[in-house]
């Protein structure tokens, strides 16, 4: 059964429009009478049967609410090194996939790409989009939020994320590795896993990272590319304290 999102609370009547719209009838060919999977921005879910349909306007009736628990038991927030060409559409969708919070895209000292604010914002468009089709595809009931491109001293002063576990993926030398922090974690809620770019992280962004008891640790023994080490370590993360392995 295909499932789609909609921006607002499940309701009995309900409308999607817009590019939904005309993926559902123009390319799913979906008519009336077909039933679907609804998730909405109240994080419920459940099955709902198509009313009406064309593609400016799909109407729905809901069915039933079903109990849909895709989410992890954990917040786990990706912030991540701008990295170049695709990389970075390749990092938001597979994130989505392991169960990621959000990104929080940060712009480094050793990044190789840097966009203007125009560029800026339609990156985030187009990061947001390819987060929605993913939690889509994955069967989330929830869309993890891309946030603007910011910088680290930003995040690092974010009051949300003042009890949140830090930890820096680093290359460099380390005292503990991914999975020492971890068990010290305590079984806290939210974790933020800082991954610099294609450059790695400057050794003053390391410096500012301790002064805001961030852990510095290191994924092993082999270099990985900005992509792998993002995935490795949100995998870690879901295993260790999430809802990977059962």
């Amino acid at each position: 059964m295909r499932r789609f999102f909609i921006d607002a609370p499940l309701s009995e009547q309900m409308t999607i429009t817009h590019a939904d719209a005309r993926h559902m009838v123009s390319v799913l060919r979906l008519a009336a009478g077909t039933a679907v999977w609804l998730s909405g921005q109240d994080g419920k879910s459940g099955r709902a049967e198509i009313v009406t349909a064309s593609p400016e306007r799909v109407e729905l009736k809901l069915l039933e609410i079903v109990e849909d628990i895709t989410e992890p038991p954990v917040d786990v927030w990706l912030v991540q090194g701008l990295a170049k060409g695709e990389k970075m559409d390749f990092i938001i969708q597979k994130a989505v996939e392991l169960g990621v919070r959000g990104i929080i895209p940060v712009a480094t000292e050793h990044i190789v790409v840097r966009y203007d604010i125009a560029k800026q914002a339609e990156k985030k468009v187009r990061w947001q989009r390819i987060a929605r089709e993913a939690a889509k595809q994955c069967g989330r009931n929830a869309i993890p939020e891309v946030c603007p491109i910011t910088d680290l001293t930003k995040v690092l002063d974010d009051e949300e994320f003042a009890k949140a576990v830090k930890i820096m993926l680093y290359e460099g030398k380390a005292p503990l590795g991914i999975k020492e922090v971890l068990a010290g974690s305590g079984g806290k809620q939210t974790y933020l896993l800082f991954i610099g770019p294609e450059g790695g992280f400057s050794s003053a962004e390391v410096a500012l990272c301790r002064q805001h008891d961030v852990s510095i640790a290191t994924m092993g023994p082999r270099v990985m590319r900005t992509e792998t080490a993002a995935l490795a370590a949100l995998t870690a993360v879901m295993y260790e304290c999430g809802d990977l392995g059962g």
